[in-house]
């Protein structure tokens, strides 16, 4: 299966063209942002959990990340409510599920080589750094070998200087209103810029908060499994 799978391409996606579609277990499904592979697939998808829904147990042979968006996602482990960031590396199991609900994001096969740090982090319960211009909040994530994941908070009306990523970056929208010359985003809306492009992202009166995550595209991940 492939799905939005030619990264050299800009894509955008807003939450009402968003398609949730059944897992093969009942009460979770996913709304498929990129895939590039079937059950097994490097993927990025926001995935429901209905009340009481869960996965069998297994294993990450090439790793998982996930952003908590609203509930709580639970698995043997703990409990991780909304804001929750966690990275499971390869290797690593589990066995998932959510009591009372929960939507997250989820990236499947997106760790390099040497990428094995676990991590887990409530960002309710976290202490934010000044941006690069007046009006920005960071929160970092993760950082492996030039690919990083972020928190970024924008006051109202804040103005970021013209930029390029080299290597790519992919933006979730959590709260307000993102814009740049290309056009604005509203909550639930997901960007991917391909390498090398450029952009001049600003705020108006409503600001934002964005999930974000610059480096990864064109980067050398763990490869899927021949069947």
């Amino acid at each position: 299966m492939q799905v939005r799978a030619e990264f050299q391409k800009r894509e955008v996606i807003f939450a009402n063209e968003y398609t949730y579609v059944p897992s093969p277990l009942p009460g979770v499904s996913r709304m498929m942002l990129d895939r590039m592979g079937d059950e097994v697939a490097r993927a990025t998808s926001i995935v429901k959990y209905a009340a009481g829904a869960g996965y069998s147990a297994h294993t990450h042979g090439g790793g998982e990340e996930i952003f908590v968006l609203d509930g709580v996602f639970s698995d043997e482990h703990g409990d991780y409510p909304a804001g929750t960031y966690l990275r499971n590396p390869p290797g690593t199991s589990h066995t998932p599920f959510s009591k009372n609900g929960c939507t997250i994001l989820v990236k499947l096969w997106q760790f390099a080589a040497g990428d094995t740090e676990q991590v887990i982090i409530d960002t309710n319960q976290s202490s934010w750094r000044p941006g690069l211009v007046p009006g920005l909040s960071v929160l970092p994530l993760h950082e492996h070998d030039g690919i990083s994941t972020a928190l970024v908070r924008w006051a109202p009306h804040t103005q970021f200087q013209p930029h390029m990523h080299p290597g790519g970056e992919e933006i979730l929208v959590l709260q307000g209103l993102f814009r740049d010359e290309y056009g604005e985003y509203p909550e639930g809306s997901w960007l991917r810029n391909p390498r090398w492009s450029k952009h001049t992202p600003y705020t108006g009166a409503e600001g934002a908060l964005i999930y974000v995550k610059v480096g990864h595209l064109g980067a050398d991940f763990l490869p899927l499994p021949a069947y």
